[in-house]
């Protein structure tokens, strides 16, 4: 399906994560190859973003509407925005209370922190699949991968650990940059993801670690999946994947190269 036959509602199915199966991997690499898709999937995630945040539980029929109608999300002061409905219609499936009290949330000013992505929307990169292949190891540093986000490298596991490059993603969410690296190993997977930015705000329920000097966060369910989540660079960074030991996830977290991985 070319770029110009997609429909809005696919777009915000991509944006909040319930767009699945075949259709979710032809419309990233859509969106992968398109600079004006990526800016719309920011817009739809940011918009979902915003729900979440006010604690909104909008119908299908809801978000198919503000998806066709091209929703938008502008700033209206420091710490507020507000979600524009141009030619809003009403459909039949709003006339209930519920529906249409959320309806009115999501017109009101949104206010707080939620420009920000969430650390549980960024950890849910890690279970997309990749759209770029591997990346390398660095030609002067074999312990550093030729990827980065904002000059925070990837580390190169390979040499070390076993855990090797498979391939990569780039995505835009709340309005930043985020780098996933996926690794495998025996027929494990990993993925981390480098959010750019100042560091997110971890969930509660995260046991803390410390690896090399490191504080860490692990979680035995993170957007769906055992995860760790820390800082390098500022950055939040969070490590996510099914059947990988605790204690393993919090060593290649925490494990600086002997100086050489930047933290």
């Amino acid at each position: 399906m070319a770029s110009n036959e997609l429909q809005p509602s696919e777009l915000a199915a991509l944006a909040d994560g319930s767009l699945s199966g075949r259709r979710r991997s032809e419309l990233e690499a859509e969106v992968a190859a398109s600079p004006t898709l990526q800016a719309l999937l920011a817009e739809q995630e940011q918009a979902a973003q915003l729900l979440r945040g006010a604690g909104i539980s909008a119908p299908r029929a809801l978000r198919d509407d503000l998806a066709a109608r091209g929703a938008r999300v502008t700033a209206t002061g420091p710490r507020k925005r507000r979600i524009e409905l141009p030619r809003l219609s009403w459909p039949q499936s709003l006339a209930g209370g519920g529906a249409l009290a959320a309806l009115i949330a999501v017109l009101v000013f949104v206010v707080s922190g939620t420009s920000a992505p969430s650390v549980a929307s960024a950890a849910q990169l890690g279970q997309r699949a990749p759209t770029a292949p591997a990346p390398t190891a660095q030609a002067d540093q074999p312990k550093l991968l030729d990827a980065d986000v904002s000059g925070v490298p990837f580390p190169n596991w390979a040499g070390k650990f076993g855990w090797r490059p498979i391939g990569k993603r780039v995505d835009r969410v709340g309005g930043r940059n985020a780098v996933t690296v996926f690794y495998e190993k025996g027929g494990r997977h990993l993925a981390y993801t480098i959010v750019s930015g100042n560091h997110l705000k971890a969930p509660a329920g995260g046991s803390p670690a410390v690896r090399e000097g490191t504080k860490l966060l692990a979680y035995g369910s993170l957007a769906g999946r055992p995860a760790v989540v820390w800082t390098r660079g500022g950055h939040t960074c969070i490590l996510s994947g099914v059947g990988v030991p605790r204690d393993t996830m919090l060593k290649l977290a925490g494990w600086k190269g002997q100086g050489v991985v930047p933290f």
